[in-house]
């Protein structure tokens, strides 16, 4: 019995020996993990901070001061047209001209906040406008149907697309290219090349030098609670995966997509 027992307590040390061994050698992986999901953070916000930044810039500085000198030209006008009516033409054509300008300023402000071509074509008719012209051919498929997307969700998948498709344009125009979205619980998004591939110390398990393009696919995957890799396939070309988090339904979360463009065609 006391043999039975001393076994047996041997065999609890043993286990709980290992457990604490395992425990403590993932300890560095974890903190590893949490390092970089904090600096993922501060590159999200940092980004958040400077489009706000640029944003506000662009409304006072830029857009501001063209509201009102308009303002100050009309008041002009109207004085001009008691005294002088013959002078009106060239004072109204400069506020014209003006005008467009300013029209002009607040379409870029509009498209920087959400890409036009959403709400005009919705998502995959989106994707394929733009993607005519990035390789010899571009299939374009959804798998699930784009129907009640969130925006946000939507806005992420487009711009991860459209970066993943200007970078075939720039380095693989010559090659064919495939955009593949699946929906289930999230929203899962594929964009398979058959060009190159990334450069051979990448290919190699070498840290590649940072782009910017990855790097914001990443930021725009992450900003929304998703994640995005981009690799090289065996038989060459790149392929960028994304996972986008869905709300469950019935649950509280992003805005969805202007009802009119629901089937991702208006």
């Amino acid at each position: 019995m006391r043999a039975v027992l001393g076994r047996t307590a041997a065999l609890a040390g043993a286990f709980v020996a290992g457990a604490v061994a395992a425990h403590a050698a993932a300890i560095p992986h974890l903190v590893r993990l949490t390092r970089d999901l904090q600096r993922s953070r501060e590159r999200i916000l940092a980004s958040r901070e400077e489009e706000r930044r640029r944003l506000r810039h662009d409304l006072h500085d830029g857009l501001g001061p063209t509201l009102a000198s308009l303002a100050m030209s009309l008041d002009a006008a109207r004085i001009t047209l008691a005294g002088e009516p013959e002078r009106m033409d060239p004072l109204l054509a400069d506020v014209r001209d003006r005008l467009a300008t300013a029209v002009g300023e607040i379409r870029d402000l509009a498209h920087g906040l959400r890409p036009p071509a959403l709400d005009d074509l919705g998502l995959v008719a989106a994707i394929e406008s733009f993607a005519e012209g990035c390789a010899e051919r571009v299939d374009v498929r959804f798998d699930g149907g784009p129907a009640e997307l969130p925006a946000a969700v939507e806005v992420a998948a487009y711009r991860i697309v459209q970066e993943a498709l200007t970078n075939v344009r720039l380095h693989a125009p010559d090659s064919t290219a495939m955009v593949l979205l699946r929906r289930d619980a999230d929203l899962h998004v594929m964009v398979a090349d058959s060009g190159p591939g990334l450069p051979d110390g990448a290919r190699n398990g070498d840290r590649p030098r940072p782009r910017r393009g990855m790097a914001a696919m990443k930021e725009w995957a992450a900003e929304i609670g998703g994640g995005c890799t981009v690799t090289s396939r065996p038989g060459g070309g790149t392929v960028v995966s994304a996972r986008l988090p869905l709300p469950a339904p019935g649950a509280a979360g992003y805005h969805h997509a202007p009802p009119g463009h629901r089937n991702g065609h208006p």
